[in-house]
């Protein structure tokens, strides 16, 4: 090998290892920086224009999409991508609720439920929101049970005539597989520090006394239920009692008559109605948020959540189900148990 071969060779490593050097050194700065910014005021979401502004008006309409069960585990878990974040949803609906130029707001639900208090810190962000400016809801294929208990906060509700909605009521359920234990010869032996600590355990009956104390929760989670349903609509407790809020899912046009929802439409609809509340003329662009692209999502990286170690999982429904998981309590449909 001739000198100037060898001398070529040498600088070509030295240029390697320099720039190795130099994308560990920038890949430790945007850790570095991320994770400062995490730490410190998370950066705004971006805007992505679905409809034009007409002429030189600044004035906006916030599209906000809450689709897929709610549940306080979003981010994680085997339907983490099916599963709306409830952190991503409130700063949407804060940052609109702060921005002068944004009018109103445009909650569009397609959601069958879910968790209690998910639905409930939703609703409360939702309703936030509307005490500053417009926000009308807008029932897309399903806006159910958790779903419409989060639309109660809006300003005003639009339903389409194929929605389903309504399912104003309370679901919790456990396993029982004390019968199986005793066909193959299994059992347990489990020590409590009270007679209710083990209530939902499936290895052995549920005592009377434990079925009264469950059902007492789902009573005062239901009582709430229509409380903020009878605030929202101005129906009586009673008459919902005793009428649509016996846990049935109703059509948009039923939801009209039972006075659950203002108006029958599309989204087209909501934008007009938001456009009229927020005082603003038909020029208003319509835009939706979008987290803010980081280093590290352009690199294909990910400081915040590892992969998931990989496991086995027999699933019947497709993914379509969620799980429900035992001893929570449910704003969902009853056909969506498994």
């Amino acid at each position: 090998m001739n000198k100037t071969v060898f001398g070529c060779l040498i600088a070509a490593l030295v240029i390697a290892l320099l720039f190795s050097v130099g994308f560990n050194l920038m890949l430790s700065v945007a850790l570095v920086g991320e994770g400062v910014a995490m730490a410190q005021k998370q950066e705004p979401l971006v805007e992505k224009i679905l409809e034009e502004a007409k002429g030189t008006t600044t004035a906006k309409i916030v599209r906000i999409d809450l689709e897929g069960v709610i549940s306080s585990m979003g981010d994680q878990g085997l339907f983490a991508a099916a599963l709306p974040s409830l952190e991503t949803l409130k700063r949407s609906l804060a940052q609109a609720a702060d921005d002068a130029e944004v009018k109103a707001i445009v909650l569009r639900v397609n959601s069958p439920g879910g968790e209690v208090t998910a639905s409930d810190i939703l609703y409360n962000a939702v309703k936030k929101a509307a005490a500053k400016k417009p926000v009308v809801v807008y029932m897309d294929s399903i806006a159910a049970s958790g779903g419409y208990y989060v639309a109660c906060g809006a300003t005003k509700v639009i339903a389409s005539e194929t929605t389903l909605t309504a399912s104003i009521g309370v679901i919790m359920e456990s396993f029982s597989y004390h019968d199986l234990f005793g066909k193959v010869g299994l059992g347990t032996q489990t020590f409590t520090s009270g007679a209710f600590k083990d209530t939902l355990s499936g290895a052995r009956p549920m005592r009377e006394d434990e079925k009264a104390y469950v059902q007492g929760l789902v009573n005062e989670m239901y009582d709430r239920f229509l409380g903020i349903v009878s605030e929202a609509r101005g129906v009586p407790k009673d008459v919902l009692k005793n009428g649509v809020a016996d846990g049935r899912v109703v059509t948009g046009r039923q939801a009209l008559t039972a006075k659950l929802v203002d108006q029958i439409g599309y989204i087209e609809d909501a934008y007009a109605l938001a456009r009229e509340l927020g005082k603003t003329s038909d020029s208003a662009a319509i835009v939706k948020y979008e987290m803010s692209p980081s280093l590290l999502s352009a690199l294909g990286l990910s400081a915040r959540k590892a992969a998931p170690p990989a496991k086995i999982e027999l699933d019947l429904t497709g993914g379509v189900l969620p799980k429900l998981q035992p001893g929570m309590l449910y704003y969902l449909p009853s056909a969506w148990r498994q």
